[in-house]
């Protein structure tokens, strides 16, 4: 097991919302995840998609949601809304981030080949030091590849350059 240590740390949980989560084990580590930052008082920073009205994540519907099973705390942790892949993009996430000196973020959620890739890359260019959590975020299988075979190629591209991968087992704070 490796033991970690991390300079300023904040847990970003991206798109764990009902109407985009399809099942899979990602539930249980993102939760594991979000289980462990609590517990060391890390913050967390929970952010949903927000489709435009009448879409099926419009805000306030039922697909818009939170997993509830997450245990996200809406007073406790940050939450806010996205329209765009980028977490930083329309958001005021970066000057949050700053605000409390974080260092390095923590990466888990959805979607494996949009706003996860997204979000390391953004994250590493504004100088955060990336961690994604390889077995805390998915996809959907798409008419070209499985699912399995997009989170593989993602971790696989994004790792060293991009972010450091570790496996929810070992994320220890």
């Amino acid at each position: 097991m490796v033991q970690q240590s991390y300079a300023n740390p904040a847990v970003l949980v991206i798109d764990m919302q009902v109407g985009l989560f399809h099942g899979g084990r990602i539930i249980h580590a993102t939760e594991q995840v979000l289980d462990k930052a609590h517990a060391a008082s890390v913050p967390v920073f929970a952010v949903r998609h927000t489709g435009p009205q009448g879409s099926p994540i419009e805000a306030g519907s039922a697909n818009w949601q939170f997993m509830p099973e997450l245990g996200i705390d809406l007073e406790g942790d940050t939450v806010f809304e996205k329209t765009r892949p980028s977490c930083f993009a329309g958001t005021d996430l970066l000057q949050q981030l700053r605000a409390k000196r974080i260092q390095e973020l923590i990466i888990c959620g959805l979607k494996t080949q949009y706003c996860i890739d997204s979000n390391c890359r953004a994250a590493s260019e504004l100088g955060f030091k990336v961690i994604l959590v390889e077995d805390a975020h998915s996809c959907n299988d798409t008419e070209l590849l499985p699912a399995s075979t997009i989170i593989a190629h993602h971790n696989a591209t994004l790792n060293g350059l991009f972010a450091s991968l570790i496996k929810t087992e070992d994320l220890r704070f």
